[in-house]
Formats: C-alpha cells, sequence, structure tokens
C-alpha cells in the first residue's frame, strides 16, 4: 500500500475535532497538523486525534499539546512556514469576516507552499471570490478544491450526476435539517447560518457576543429556519454548465438543541428528459449521519482527488461539482 496521504486540518471548532475524528479509521489519509486562532502542532509520524481534542477542550488551543504544540497569535502562517510536510489542507475554518478563506489561500501562496486545499464553504460570493484566483493559485502550484461539504459539495455534486437523464433542467431545491445538542459546539457554523437570515449579515452575526447568540436562540425555541439563502450551489452548478444559478435554491432548518434533524436533507433535480417529459429526481440523506460525517467525509474524499490531480501536475481551482470524490480507504 502507498504511504498515507498527510493531511493538516485548519481550525479546530466543532468541525475540526470532527475531522481529525473522521481520520482515525483511514489508512490512507494521516493527521500530521492542525491549527487553530491560538496556537498550532505538528508530527510527521502522525498526531493522536483524542490528545488533540483532549488537550483542545481542556486548555483551549493545540498549542499546548505536548511535546509537538506551539502557542501562537499568527497559527496559520507559522504552520505552514514550519516546513511540516503535508500533502493537503482542509481548512475547517469560519468564514467570518467573507473574505476569510480567500485571504487564508493567500497566505499558501505568499509563503510558497505547493499542495491540495478543500473547503467546505458556503456563499456565493465567497467561491467567487476564489474563483476569481484561479490564475494565482495555478501559478502557485496549488490544488483548491472549493464547496466541497455536503451543501455546497455532496448534494451539489448528486445534483450534477442527476442531471445526466435531462436534457434540460428547470429547477435544483435542495432542503437541509441539521441536529445538534448544543450549539456551543459548533458556534462559526451557527453564526454563519444567522448571518443568512432576513435582518442579519455576515458583520452582524460575526459581532454578536454568545449571549446575544443564547437570546435569539430563546426567542426562536434553539430553531433557524433558512430560505432562500446565498449559498453556493447555484455558481457551482452554473459554472458546471447544468443550468442557471437562478433555477436552484438552498434553504433548510438548524435545530441547536436536538441531535435528531428536524428534516431529511435531500436535493431535488426537476427537468425534462429528451422524449419531452418532465420528472424529478430525489436524492435523500440518511437522517441517522450527521452534518460533521456530511461535511468532512466530502471533504477529505474531494482531498484524495485533489491530491491526485496535483501528483499530475492539474493546478487551479476546482468545485464539487466539477469533480468526483474519490472514497478515502
Amino acid at each position: 500500500m502507498p504511504a498515507a496521504m498527510r493531511v493538516g486540518v485548519l481550525g479546530f471548532g466543532g468541525l475540526g475535532q470532527a475531522a481529525a475524528r473522521v481520520l482515525v479509521p483511514k489508512q490512507e489519509m494521516r493527521l500530521v497538523a492542525a491549527a487553530d486562532k491560538n496556537g498550532y502542532v505538528h508530527a510527521a509520524e502522525g498526531l493522536d486525534a483524542s490528545s488533540c481534542i483532549t488537550t483542545y477542550q481542556s486548555q483551549g488551543s493545540l498549542g499546548y499539546l505536548e511535546p509537538y504544540g506551539k502557542i501562537s497569535t499568527e497559527s496559520i502562517e507559522e504552520l505552514i512556514a514550519s516546513g511540516c510536510p503535508v500533502d493537503g489542507y482542509f481548512l475547517a475554518l469560519p468564514n467570518l469576516p467573507n473574505d476569510f478563506i480567500a485571504s487564508v489561500a493567500k497566505q499558501f501562496i505568499k509563503l510558497g507552499w505547493r499542495g491540495v486545499l478543500v473547503d467546505a464553504i458556503k456563499r456565493t460570493s465567497a467561491v467567487e471570490q476564489l474563483l476569481g484566483m484561479k490564475a494565482e493559485l495555478e501559478a502557485a502550484g496549488i490544488t483548491y478544491m472549493t464547496g466541497c461539504g455536503a451543501t455546497p459539495g455532496l448534494l451539489t455534486a448528486a445534483a450534477a450526476l442527476a442531471a445526466q437523464s435531462y436534457t434540460e433542467i428547470h429547477q435544483v431545491e435542495i432542503t437541509f435539517g441539521v441536529g445538534i445538542a448544543n450549539w456551543e459546539a459548533y458556534r462559526a457554523t451557527i453564526r454563519e447560518d444567522i448571518a443568512h437570515m432576513p435582518g442579519y449579515s455576515v458583520e452582524a452575526a460575526r459581532a454578536m457576543t454568545d449571549a446575544e447568540v443564547e437570546a435569539l436562540l430563546d426567542k426562536t425555541n434553539g430553531i433557524l429556519t433558512l430560505e432562500n439563502m446565498e449559498h453556493a450551489d447555484d455558481v457551482m452548478l452554473e459554472l458546471a454548465g447544468i443550468c442557471d444559478r437562478d433555477r436552484v435554491t438552498v434553504g433548510g432548518v438548524v435545530d441547536t438543541r436536538n441531535p435528531k434533524k428536524p428534516l431529511s436533507t435531500n436535493v431535488k433535480i426537476t427537468g425534462r428528459t429528451f422524449e419531452g417529459k418532465i420528472s424529478t429526481h430525489i436524492f435523500t440523506l440518511g437522517d441517522e449521519t450527521s452534518m460533521a460525517a456530511n461535511v468532512c467525509g466530502p471533504a477529505f474524499g474531494y482531498l484524495k482527488a485533489g491530491i491526485q490531480l496535483h501528483k499530475r501536475g492539474i493546478h487551479g481551482i476546482f468545485t464539487a461539482a466539477e469533480i468526483m470524490p474519490q472514497f478515502v480507504r
């Protein structure tokens, strides 16, 4: 069996911790580096996920993990510059402000790093910023996979596949249900969701204190209902030539007090066949799969696909609707 792919995780909140746990049983990938906003850790022979999680939860940063951790306010930059050999990074970072992920990609370029980056960002405008960096990423020798979580990501890819039955796509409708027992485990994700609600913006959600988020959730009984979200599934499907972005809608319900999904996550693709029939394909995710499973699994599948492209000298930026993810054994 070839040597395991060396993986780094940037961001160690709920999603980053889940990503570390997803890698534990994998033979083909090994976690060798991770960073949070106060520190970072790397070890070429691999990191123990449970030690990383315990240290982060008890001391507030991976930088305290002995003997490999380092406390730093410039953790991402120092980790990239450390020379730790990493084939690809999963950017499990909150995209607040809206250009944050693009600014992180620019750090990788500036420091001369070459490899694969994958994100699970949501907003159309954020993905468009990255698409605008295509030439820069190509010149830097970086293969960047964007919008590779659940939605955008898994469900966008399903829509791209389902579209093949039709000669014309009339509508792609993505509806998600997320259940989490405690919003504090996914603070950044919940703030990003709040930013999609009427009367809120990215800036307003980012500025909210935990107490203000609690007050909002008390008012809504812990439920966030999101409609016509600015979700990059639209630009990704348009870019793939499947349909105009105005035919794509994304919405859902997030229950921040109950791990049971409030509704089943699905994508409906309606179109016209070559015989002139109108039909709808529906792809539904199992209710037992968590948000973390449906985001981290695809992210690493796309990371593996990106590493294969990178080895072939193919650099630049790709979306989840363009490339098939590869299953990580």
